[in-house]
């Protein structure tokens, strides 16, 4: 196995878990920033999601508020692309997009703004789970006229990736599916 996958795998060892009304949730340092981010785990990560992109589809990158935004931010730099964050917070900017997510645990409004036609997004997330905000911004970004490249999200948690992927026609990927059985999480 690639050093960087087991790296990713092996930073699942002993995460804490809670549940949060029925809903069990893992906590790890790269979809919830505790226990604290690794510098090696966050490159490990950012490099395999470099290699899995075709760079000359892509224009802009797009993360999503808040724990996609440190991977968004590091692969940004590695590349020297722009990115754009879709934000818990509406700022009434011209063109902004509403859109409604719902999780497993939360729900609530997104924003998304700096958006064009033609743009060409790579989207990148922490965690797949429930789909809902995936859902909800692959949603917004259609509305806008640009073109989703792809999306790569770090942790695959559940079944709702491939529904997504057919919904909005747009590849998505992840670098390791996880599953939980009440308070246990094993990799796929």
């Amino acid at each position: 196995m690639d050093e960087r996958l087991a790296l990713l795998h092996a930073s699942f060892e002993g995460v804490p878990i809670i549940n949060k009304d029925d809903y069990y949730y893992f906590i790890h340092p790269l979809t919830d920033g505790v226990p604290r981010v690794d510098a090696d785990l966050l490159r490990a990560v950012a490099d395999l999601i470099i290699e899995r992109v075709d760079w000359s589809k892509v224009d802009l990158i797009l993360g999503i508020e808040a724990m996609g935004l440190p991977l968004v931010s590091t692969i940004c730099l590695m590349q020297s692309l722009p990115m754009v964050v879709a934000r818990k917070r509406a700022y009434g900017l011209e063109g902004e997009i509403e859109v409604e997510q719902q999780t497993g645990y939360s729900q609530g409004k997104m924003y998304l703004n700096d958006l064009s036609k033609g743009d060409n997004i790579l989207i990148i997330d922490d965690v797949l789970s429930t789909g809902g905000t995936l859902d909800a911004i692959l949603a917004g970004v259609e509305k806008t006229g640009a073109q989703i490249s792809e999306v790569i999200v770090v942790v695959e948690k559940g079944e709702k990736m491939q529904s997504i992927a057919s919904k909005h026609s747009v590849r998505i990927s992840s670098l390791v599916k996880v599953e939980m059985d009440g308070n246990c999480i094993s990799i796929l």
